[in-house]
């Protein structure tokens, strides 16, 4: 690689900004307008909140008998035979509710019937009995079906967050940096998983109440062919009115839910452990209750105003409801009139009808509650469909347990949606031994190039190669098992201090003890888990009874032991002592580089704290996703380029500076 020329003297690069200019004197502290929910973003877990208030009957009629026949399938994959038992139980249960009906106009038959009392009564009794008979065995049905959907409930949940999990938990990394894809899994994953449980119960409280219209409407036929216009008549405007309530309550449930984001900014910041410090130190409680009042006067007056609203749909739909039910009523009246139907058969009616009406308004709010639900089981499926695509390559051919050589040729790489390369045709050659260290600017492509080290991205052009075999042909798990990746955020597992340092190699529960102790010494965090309550054993979880919670500090030395407890042939360590004190960072540096645990490991070290690297057998300078210098520190320092003047930068800040008058 041809080396740069030095650069001037201070002329050490630093992030180009466009010059600021003074603030207002005054701002309001967030939007002011009065529309109080359309200033807010959407967010991923409230996209179909009220969408089954602007869904139209057609919509909702179109919909149902595809969903239905979604949650069913997903019900038999679950537990075939408890599915089986809720659609015949509640088959026979609907049947049931029809021969009561019947039954119960035979019974007012013999009770109107003429003759003394008691003796009608006492020919009515068989038939109270066949009644009582009918709802007895729809109470057992009942039962049942509630049994089998307790059973067919949870699997379909489990059986939906395992799958979802397992896809999820291995996509590409590059998927899971995309912020679309981000939302899209956890409105899966809080929204999905939640109405996939719920929405089962609902598909059978629909079917239920479908099937009770099907049975009363089979009942007033029966009872004569004229009544089934009464039923329509008596049922329209109902469901009209339960359509119109449904869709309001959705509707005013959406912008209740903008409103509590809004005010909730507030109670965030206030109760927030990690703002308390510095909210308190600042005095600025006063001004955020002062914002906080302002805003909950104009929540409650919308709160009223959606009450009222609610009130006075609720009044209109019992007034077209009762209007439906009058008219229903004088028809009837007039076919017992004019001699059309029996007044038993007339009884028999008012009670078909009132149960008609019963189903359709429940058959109206669960109808609009499975649709919009139904809207987040199909976001957690096609999230399924969508992982499964990006699932890494799966080959036959296994990264090697130990690598002589990986080689970089000309590799570029552009992170999804952005213009500019990340990387930009950087070429390198790492041997088995060797420690390299990458340094330059934030953004200047060091993180990108140890991810495409270990196997977690791939070159859009060129090849990474280990002793010749390019890693896209290789095993995508198998290779990240070759690297161990230890980062400046490390991942806090809420389990055991000992599975802290295992996890690195699949397992929270079995250890190579001789091997674990030796991780922990070499990394400093023996001092910290011999401290424990537990040692190895202890919980590292607050939310745990008897958990320990470590300093940040303390959390670095965990992770640096479980890469070294990987004990894998590449070792990448991006800023591993960030948050340790010098003497931490001192010894963690004299394992890496003087006392590693594997001879042949290639330890690549990322850094902006320059002394770390001094004795890196190669340092490559970044700049703008390409490779300036590289060589030893000695090397660099001699050309006088972009890591000489960082190093004399940072090097100048350590030296003590005379400001004494005798001095100037």
């Amino acid at each position: 690689m041809t080396e740069p020329t030095a650069a001037a003297a201070g002329d050490v690069p630093r992030p180009r900004t466009a010059p600021l200019s003074p603030p207002p004197a005054a701002v309001p502290a967030g939007p002011q307008d009065d529309n109080l929910t359309d200033e807010m973003e959407e967010t991923y877990w409230s996209v179909h909140d009220g969408a089954a208030a602007g869904a139209s009957v057609g919509r909702l009629l179109t919909r149902l008998p595809r969903i239905t026949a979604l949650i069913g399938r997903l019900a038999w994959r679950a537990d075939p035979r408890a599915t089986g038992c809720v659609v015949v139980c509640q088959l026979a249960s609907a049947v049931m509710t029809a021969f009561g009906l019947l039954a119960s106009v035979s019974v007012l038959q013999h009770l109107f019937a003429e003759g003394p009392t008691p003796d009608r009564v006492r020919a009515a009794v068989p038939r109270l009995l066949l009644v009582v008979g009918f709802l007895a065995a729809r109470a057992v049905l009942d039962a049942v079906v509630a049994v089998a959907q307790a059973r067919v409930t949870p699997r379909i949940r489990t059986s939906l967050e395992c799958e979802f999990l397992r896809l999820t938990g291995h996509v590409r990394l590059e998927a899971v940096e995309d912020a679309d894809w981000h939302d899209e899994v956890h409105r899966a994953n809080d929204r999905g998983l939640f109405y996939a449980r719920a929405i089962v119960g609902q598909v059978v409280a629909l079917a239920s109440a479908a099937l009770a219209l099907v049975g009363t409407a089979g009942v007033l036929g029966v009872l004569h062919p004229a009544l089934l216009p009464l039923l329509l008549l008596s049922v329209l405007p109902v469901g009209v009115a339960a359509v119109r309530s449904a869709r309001a309550r959705f509707a005013s449930f959406k912008r209740w839910n903008a409103l509590q984001r809004r005010i909730r900014v507030f109670s965030w910041l206030l109760l927030d452990v990690d703002a308390a410090a510095e909210l308190r130190s600042d005095t600025a409680q006063g001004a955020l209750l002062h914002e906080h009042r302002g805003l909950t006067s104009k929540i409650a007056a919308e709160d009223t105003r959606l009450g009222v609203h609610s009130a006075l749909l609720n009044l209109a739909g019992r007034a077209i409801g009762g209007l439906g039910t009058g008219i229903t009523y004088t028809a009837l009246a007039g076919m017992l009139t004019a001699g059309w139907l029996p007044l038993a058969a007339g009884a028999g009616a008012v009670l078909a009808i009132q149960s008609g009406q019963a189903a359709l308004t429940r058959l109206v709010e669960v109808s609009h509650l499975v649709y919009e639900h139904a809207m987040w089981v199909d976001d957690l499926l096609a999230v399924q469909e969508h992982s499964r695509r990006l699932l890494p390559r799966t080959t036959e051919v296994a990264a090697p347990s130990t690598v002589r050589t990986i080689t970089v040729t000309d590799v570029h790489f552009t992170y999804p949606g952005k213009s500019t390369p990340a990387l930009d045709g950087i070429s390198m050659t790492l041997h088995a031994g060797q420690t390299v260290a990458f340094v330059g600017l934030n953004g200047s492509g060091k993180s990108t190039c140890a991810k495409l080290l270990a196997g977690l991205y791939e070159p859009r052009k060129g090849t990474v190669c280990w002793d010749g075999t390019d890693v896209r042909k290789m095993d995508a798990q198998s290779l990240q098992r070759q690297v161990a990746c230890v980062l400046q955020e490390p991942v806090r597992y809420p389990f055991s201090a000992l599975a802290n340092i295992t996890a690195a190699t699949g397992t929270l529960t079995q250890a190579d003890p001789e091997r674990a102790l030796a991780a922990a010494r070499a990394s400093g965090a023996d001092s910290v888990i011999a401290s424990l309550p537990q040692t190895w054993a202890t919980l590292l979880s607050k939310r745990f009874k008897g958990g320990q919670e470590l300093s940040g500090g303390q959390w670095a030395k965990i992770a640096v032991g479980r890469g070294l407890y990987k004990n894998a042939p590449l070792l990448l360590l991006d800023e591993p002592t960030a948050s340790m004190d010098p003497p931490s960072e001192h010894a963690v540096y004299e394992s890496v580089l003087r006392r590693r645990m594997r001879d042949d490991q290639i330890t690549v070290l990322i850094s902006h704290r320059l002394a770390s690297v001094v004795d890196c057998d190669t340092v490559y300078v970044f700049d703008n996703g390409r490779i300036t210098e590289s060589g030893s520190h000695r090397d660099l320092m001699a050309l006088g380029g972009t890591y000489a003047q960082m190093f004399t930068l940072q090097a100048a800040g350590y030296q003590i500076h005379d400001t004494s008058e005798e001095a100037l």
